[in-house]
């Protein structure tokens, strides 16, 4: 059912002359004049500048740091360039565009995990733009700095391309690479400047700042030009008029088959690995049913495919023997889409950077576009296609990611340790309190302090995992043939790829025979059953210290670390069309323990009392509460639900009242609990107006109900949660 549409009109593009120093064969190489935002932003990089360009998806924003690198490398023969990006695909398409300009001299080259051993040795000894990840800077270019003198001598210009993507933990480890790259460059006598690009992004100067640890110049005005928009917010009917709505999934089926069935060439955006599998299967599904052999056209994309799959996949959307993907956010960064119509997000993507970088996608170079979000059950869904103002009216959020995490900025230190011994001068580099992290790390044996300064006692270099939690990936392998499907992180594993556990991958289903956590290998065989499978867990939260606190009357809101212990215990059987339990299985799974920040927020039982909530009713009420609170949190923070856990319970042992928890699922934390702390009154006012606003009576997924709650639901109450909103709120300080 279509709610709303908003028109985002034509905008013509400001085209401005060549700048002076823009050398005359790079001119020609590009054969057209620069919109003004990229002239601007190029200038200030050539004389100097740290700077970022936060414009919009398909505004040119490469050639802000093109042009100067280029022209610095033409003429300086000792130059060179690093450029960074967040995924291996967006490198290979920087790669493709250096190589056909054709420029003399440029000897631009990846090196990640995918360069053979003879190539790497040719990239250090004569490449002059190397495209890498960093992941690869970490593990493969800063240990060996001493191979890459060559190239760290003549750096001139570091690039970090969608700078945006690098938030939570992940983009902490990013932020101290980055800080360990100009602490190598500085022993090679370089002082290179860095150019970061970013989608629309609230702040960028300042994420700019923490994420390099120098002042950037930040060029947000976007020249380019820009087909007209038509953004559609949809909601799935309900299936009858007191039940579940139809699936998001369903109905992005249903109009990406309807689409490719028109010759309109469409990207359908889901939300997991799982989902876009399912897409792709139902659309294909429907075209064959119309047009047999027509499903052909649509497939499915995601990360944990095999490389040669995933190239595969993107030359044939580009080729046009593909109309319509069904890919997870893996496409929302990467090779230049061009030429789509339309974009479909199954579920909002959990910020309005991503959404607008998704919707970006389709109408690239001035051509008229649509863009349809599908709304999830799911409280944040829900309120925001009933409130367009907030995806319409709102600033995009920062970037939220946190370098002084003690999690990150130790084994980061022990890996700067380890490039080259510390010194107090390099104190400066890292964020406030490293010395004392520095003095833990000595006390623990990891460090050895001499009157030099820091030194790394091992002769193995520290093993420190960037994206996840160190364990690695699981190997997901066919039973039968010994053939490797594809890979689920660790940290999902224990929920996806548990024995038992269904699991899908290119259109087949596959069940789990085995679960081998000491090989990290899920066994699976192909099978087609009639059931889905849904873990349930068991969570229990310990606080250890308390940062900052708010009272305010009977409400006590609150900001510190806390120790989650959570174990998957047994997953439940459902049919695939009804829902209907079939059975719970029990598993046994090894609990995985926590440190991380959590916001929390206590209630006299007598403010409870008084609001007429009875006592009975109290852990329903806390439990949609919190529900609701986590689903709303990405409203204020730059993450999704998938980042963040939460705990409620009428009478926490280290309350002794009733508590809400919700608390960020990284290790250290990531910042999102900080802001929830800070905009609390902005982010609780909104999860009331999502519980309130919903035509329920007892509570759905639109509003109380979570996808990933391991209690099965239950107790959930909607009204008295309603309530329980409400009595807080009367009490916190009305946001600014």
């Amino acid at each position: 059912m279509l709610l709303h549409t908003e028109t985002l009109p034509r905008r013509e593009g400001v085209v401005v002359p060549w700048p002076e120093w823009v050398p005359e064969p790079v001119r020609a190489a590009f054969g057209f004049r620069p919109w003004r935002h990229q002239a601007e932003a190029a200038t200030a990089a050539w004389e100097g500048t740290h700077t970022v360009v936060a414009t919009g998806t398909g505004s040119g924003k490469s050639l802000a740091y093109q042009l100067p690198a280029l022209s610095r490398l033409l003429g300086d023969p000792r130059a060179t360039v690093l450029y960074v990006a967040p995924t291996k695909a967006l490198a290979a398409d920087q790669l493709r565009v250096l190589t056909e300009l054709g420029l003399p001299g440029v000897y631009p080259a990846t090196f990640d995990g995918d360069t053979s051993r003879e190539e790497r040795d040719w990239v250090r000894q004569h490449a002059r733009v190397v495209l890498t990840n960093p992941d690869m800077l970490h593990h493969g270019i800063l240990p060996g700095h001493a191979s890459w003198a060559r190239f760290l001598r003549g750096l001139t210009y570091v690039v970090v391309d969608e700078c945006h993507a690098y938030r939570g933990l992940f983009g902490s480890h990013v932020a101290h690479i980055l800080r360990r790259l100009r602490r190598l460059a500085a022993r090679y006598r370089a002082t290179p400047c860095f150019v970061l690009a970013s989608a629309t992004a609230g702040d960028p100067a300042q994420s700019a700042q923490r994420l390099t640890g120098l002042p950037a110049a930040a060029f947000t005005d976007d020249a380019s030009p820009r087909g007209e928009v038509t953004f559609k917010l949809w909601e799935p009917p309900l299936i009858t008029p007191d039940g579940p709505r139809r699936s998001a999934l369903s109905d992005t089926a249903n109009l990406l088959a309807d689409a490719v069935a028109r010759g309109v060439r469409t990207l359908a955006f889901v939300r997991s690995r799982k989902g876009a599998e399912l897409v792709a299967t139902m659309a294909r599904r429907h075209l064959d049913e119309a047009v047999p052999g027509s499903g052909s056209l649509v497939a499915a994309y995601r990360s944990g495919y095999l490389r040669e799959d995933r190239r595969a996949l993107e030359r044939d959307l580009l080729e046009g023997r593909l109309l319509g993907l069904a890919s997870t956010n893996a496409l929302e960064l990467g090779v230049d889409l061009t030429g789509l119509d339309a974009v479909l997000m199954a579920g909002y993507p959990g910020t309005l950077a991503s959404l607008w970088q998704q919707a970006g996608r389709a109408g690239r170079a001035g051509r008229a576009a649509t863009c349809t979000l599908i709304a999830r059950d799911d409280p944040l869904d829900t309120y925001l296609v009933h409130h367009p103002e907030s995806l319409f009216a709102r600033p995009v959020e920062a970037t939220v990611f946190d370098p002084a995490n003690p999690h990150v900025l130790a084994p980061q230190l022990c890996c700067a340790a380890a490039d080259l011994p510390l010194t107090r001068s390099d104190l400066d580099i890292f964020p406030p309190g490293t010395e004392a992290v520095l003095e833990s790390l000595v006390a623990a044996g990891f460090l050895r302090k001499r009157p030099t300064g820091w030194y790394w006692t091992e002769r193995t270099r520290p093993d420190v995992d960037i994206r996840g939690d160190g364990a690695g990936p699981v190997s997901v392998v066919e039973s039968s043939t010994g053939r490797l499907l594809g890979t689920v992180d660790s940290g999902s594993a224990h929920h996806q790829v548990h024995t038992g556990a269904v699991y899908l991958h290119q259109g087949g289903t596959y069940v789990v025979d085995k679960l081998d956590l000491a090989d990290s290998t899920a066994l699976v065989h192909a099978e087609d059953p009639d059931w889905s499978t849904h873990p349930r867990d068991v969570t229990s939260l310990t606080i250890l210290g308390v940062r900052a606190s708010l009272e305010a009357g009977p409400v006590t809101l609150s900001l510190g670390e806390v120790e989650v212990t959570n174990q998957v215990v047994s997953y439940q059987r459902r049919r695939l069309i009804s829902g209907e339990v079939i059975e719970t299985c029990p598993l046994e799974l090894p609990e995985r323990i926590l440190r991380t920040v959590a916001v929390w927020w206590t209630i006299d039982p007598s403010a409870l009392d008084e609001a007429g909530i009875p006592s009975v009713e109290w852990p329903g009420a806390l439990h949609a509460a919190e529900h609701a609170a986590i689903g709303l949190l990405p409203l204020v923070a730059t993450c999704d639900r998938w980042d963040i856990g939460g705990l409620s319970t009428a009478a926490h042992p280290d309350t002794a009242l009733p508590t809400i928890f919700v608390y960020d699922g990284h290790p250290g934390g990531a910042g999102f609990a900080e802001r929830a702390f800070e905009t609390a009154a902005t982010w609780l006012t909104a999860t009331r107006s999502a519980i309130t606003s919903c035509r329920c009576d007892t509570g759905c997924p639109s509003c109380v109900q979570s996808p990933k709650c391991g209690n099965g639901n239950n107790p959930l109450n909607k009204p008295e949660a309603a309530r329980l909103l409400s009595l807080v709120l009367s009490h916190l300080p009305n946001p600014a």
